[in-house]
């Protein structure tokens, strides 16, 4: 008898791919069955700029495939693990949706609706460059990357590891925009006021905000919530191959929290992908992370922009009291507690 099995993922974007995951899959054996031969969505992902693979349990015929904005298709290789060549390159890590309908060799049929991120091969270097750890409405959290090369961020993830609600997920994505080199981006972690949005257009200005610079591109969470401690916080940024392309971890010395699971999990991740490490070149532990002690509204956390980069805590320091610059260059005027 023929079935037909409809799959929704309305919120799966991963690496510039897509998943369902082991578990699911097991899952959705089960469902139908528990047949090994059950006919099941495993994954997608854009594999190059113009190539896309949609991966099943088993081999597949397509008899359907639309994107969402319209793209178009060159050729479908069928089987196990459908690749779609375009015949158009979309904008680097633009979001498209994919509506596909497969038959397997039983007449069983398919059809999966899945967002998934176009591959972005030109993102720039960056570094963290600048971070707020206090919020006092209504200047918010924020965190700084300053570009090394130009490219473009679309696709390009940012985390923060600070509690267990935010441990392991992407705080923004970003949508495709083309940045120079040397340029200034503020990712705000809160909105803080109605005129706030985000500029991916050419005007610098467009945003409000007391935040806002005019002279670097700001980005904007919509929400309201906590995100950074300066406790303990991991921030890094990945590629869509979960590369690490800038991190920094900052701690007032709260060893308790430096102890939880996810933030010990972070600074492995971190020193395998040689993004973090203590001065010594181990994984980074409370006395090698930059100090959060002394940070306030008006305090931030500042990279030495005339340092070089070594992915360690030298070159860090406290800028004096109103010495944030979001979107400028650091204050190099430093504070000294007394």
């Amino acid at each position: 008898m023929k079935k037909i099995i409809y799959v929704l993922l309305a919120a799966c974007i991963v690496l510039g791919s897509c998943s369902t995951g082991e578990a699911a899959a097991g899952a959705a054996a089960k469902l139908f069955g528990g047949s090994s031969k059950a006919l099941l969505f495993l994954s997608c992902r854009a594999v190059s700029e113009d190539e896309i693979e949609f991966v099943f349990s088993q081999p597949v015929t397509v008899n359907f495939l639309n994107f969402e904005p319209a793209l178009a298709v060159a050729s479908i290789e069928d089987g196990s693990t459908v690749k779609v060549r375009l015949n158009e390159i979309p904008k680097p890590g633009m979001e498209i949706t994919a509506e596909i309908l497969a038959e397997d060799t039983d007449k069983n049929t398919i059809n999966v609706l899945i967002p998934f991120r176009a591959r972005n091969n030109r993102m720039p270097r960056l570094v963290i460059n600048e971070i707020r750890t206090e919020n006092t409405k209504p200047k918010c959290e924020f965190i700084e990357f300053k570009t090394l090369t130009a490219g473009n961020l679309g696709g390009m993830r940012v985390f923060i590891h600070g509690n267990t609600n935010a441990a392991k997920q992407t705080i923004y994505e970003f949508l495709p925009v083309e940045v120079k080199k040397d340029e200034y981006l503020v990712l705000n972690l809160r909105m803080t006021e109605a005129d706030c949005k985000d500029e991916y257009g050419t005007n610098l200005a467009e945003s409000g905000g007391t935040n806002s610079s005019p002279g670097a591109r700001d980005f904007w969470i919509p929400e309201n919530s906590k995100l950074i401690h300066k406790e303990a916080s991991a921030i890094y940024v990945l590629d869509q191959d979960d590369r690490a392309l800038a991190a920094v971890m900052i701690s007032n010395s709260a060893a308790s929290w430096w102890a939880k699971d996810y933030l010990a999990e972070a600074a492995e991740f971190l020193f395998k992908q040689d993004a973090w490490k203590s001065a010594d070149g181990k994984p980074g532990e409370p006395a090698d992370a930059v100090s959060s002690a002394n940070t306030t509204n008006t305090r931030t956390i500042c990279r030495d922009e005339s340092a070089e980069n070594t992915n360690t805590a030298a070159g860090w320091y406290i800028t004096e009291g109103s010495g944030a610059t979001p979107g400028k260059s650091n204050n190099p005027k430093r504070y000294v507690p007394k």
